[in-house]
């Protein structure tokens, strides 16, 4: 890539122009999905400047309470939670919100409803703020259908089932990665135009990794395969190198969003059982294993698990 070149540009793809061009696809559309894709924008812009201020403003300390995974909730927890509910709230266009710092969904009242969930994390990865490493936003939306009155049931869907899914991350640049199911594109924010610009479009992942990436502390609670799969990256029988190893506890998954973000680039997901994006959750905050990657990464896996199995 061209930096000097691109320093000149005139032409930008912001992502508010690249979404309507989107939308200009579907004449039938009538730009809720756009508005709704704006605020969620804005919050990400919003949570860029405190959480690049929060030590200034003397937010990183601890709330006092812990969320639904049992995590204790920064104060940035808290204020990007609050933040992301009345921005996708006054957007005028969400009916149910779920968000990892609530125990309970949150129902939009009648008067301000529209037709999509949104299931969302507002800050992972808070509690590593303090090392200078990156922490981030995810996101995933699905529509409801007009002809009933939201219920749960309507969250409670596959993963394969949603419209969009993305995550922003915030770090040395403000980072907006979108996937509305026709491939994967990234952001970059501008901080002197204030806009997220088209910085990586069509994002791949490659067939094969270099890189693995995993919480060695757990390494007690791994089953046979996974830790097979381990032991195959650091000492590889193939002739070929290890792979290198790379891990930051924040920013890692929320199964459904960064799934459907992993396939929309050419990769896979998988939960040691079945393809990640076809569970069907029971609970809004279920939990499930998750191995992302490569797509012949995931298939060297699947074949490990299906030994296991015979074995059995």
């Amino acid at each position: 890539m061209d930096h000097a070149a691109d320093a000149h540009r005139t032409d930008l793809m912001t992502i508010t122009r690249f979404v309507l061009n989107e939308q200009s696809k579907y004449p039938e559309s009538r730009g809720d999905f756009s508005i709704l894709l704006n605020h969620i924008v804005l919050g990400c812009k919003f949570v860029c400047s405190v959480v690049n201020k929060a030590g200034l403003a003397k937010i990183i300390g601890l709330a006092g309470e812990t969320n639904v995974q049992g995590e204790e909730q920064k104060k940035l927890d808290v204020l990007s939670n609050e933040v992301f509910i009345k921005a996708l709230v006054s957007s005028g266009r969400t009916c149910i919100l779920v968000s990892e710092e609530d125990e309970e969904a949150t129902f939009v009242e009648p008067s301000r409803r529209g037709r999509y969930c949104v299931v969302f994390d507002p800050l992972d990865g808070s509690s590593n703020i303090d090392c200078g490493v990156s922490i981030g936003t995810i996101f995933g939306i699905y529509m409801v259908k007009d002809d009933h009155e939201p219920t749960l049931d309507d969250v409670l869907q596959p993963g394969k089932n949603m419209l969009a899914a993305g995550y922003c991350m915030y770090g040395s640049s403000c980072t907006f990665v979108l996937s509305t199911g026709t491939g994967v594109n990234g952001f970059t924010l501008d901080p002197s135009l204030g806009e997220f610009i088209l910085t990586h479009p069509d994002i791949k992942i490659p067939k094969k990794g270099k890189i693995y990436s995993v919480n060695e502390g757990n390494v007690r609670n791994w089953d046979g395969p996974t830790a097979k799969y381990v032991e195959k990256c650091k000492f590889p029988q193939d002739g070929s190198s290890a792979k290198s190893l790379r891990y930051i506890g924040s920013v890692l998954y929320e199964v459904f969003p960064m799934s459907f973000l992993m396939e929309q680039a050419g990769g896979q997901a998988f939960t040691g059982k079945q393809r990640a994006l076809d569970l069907l959750p029971t609970k809004i905050h279920e939990r499930s294993p998750i191995f992302l990657g490569s797509y012949d990464e995931v298939e060297e896996i699947k074949a490990l698990y299906a030994a296991e199995e015979k074995k059995a």
